[in-house]
């Protein structure tokens, strides 16, 4: 599990028990995937399609880091296939799991667009390519 972004736990992230509510880390969930999708799709046209069991172990409280972990299990002909797990960052305990996130990139029209794309690349990978390519041109 690759673990990309940490939040820091705030006054107006709580529920009313005084513990992080599970609708505000749910959204950042839905944001991390998103953007880890639309990176490695290179559509910023990427949408949620589906999100599995929603498992909530433990919690956070005000003051708290946790970390948004993410993996790829799938790539999809117009899609991509994710796991997510959230940690707090202080205690190392699970806060929540998600097996299933299916995000599909979608053309211009709104329908699912076909990526190519088969394995995870990464952005330092592209940027050597591209590099390599102008050298070669040039």
């Amino acid at each position: 599990m690759r673990f990309h972004t940490r939040k820091w736990i705030k006054p107006e992230d709580l529920n009313p028990n005084g513990t992080l509510f599970g609708g505000r880390l749910l959204e950042w969930i839905d944001e991390e995937a998103a953007l880890y999708a639309i990176i490695q799709l290179e559509n910023p046209r990427t949408v949620t399609k589906y999100m599995s069991e929603i498992n909530f172990i433990s919690s956070a409280k005000q003051g708290d880091i946790v970390e948004i972990g993410i993996d790829v299990l799938h790539f999809g002909k117009s899609s991509l296939t994710l796991s997510c797990e959230v940690r707090n960052k202080m205690t190392r305990a699970v806060i929540i799991t998600i097996e299933k996130i299916i995000m599909v990139g979608l053309g211009d029209n709104g329908l699912p667009l076909p990526h190519g794309k088969t394995e995870i690349e990464f952005v330092k990978d592209r940027l050597s390519n591209t590099t390599e390519e102008d050298q070669s041109t040039g």
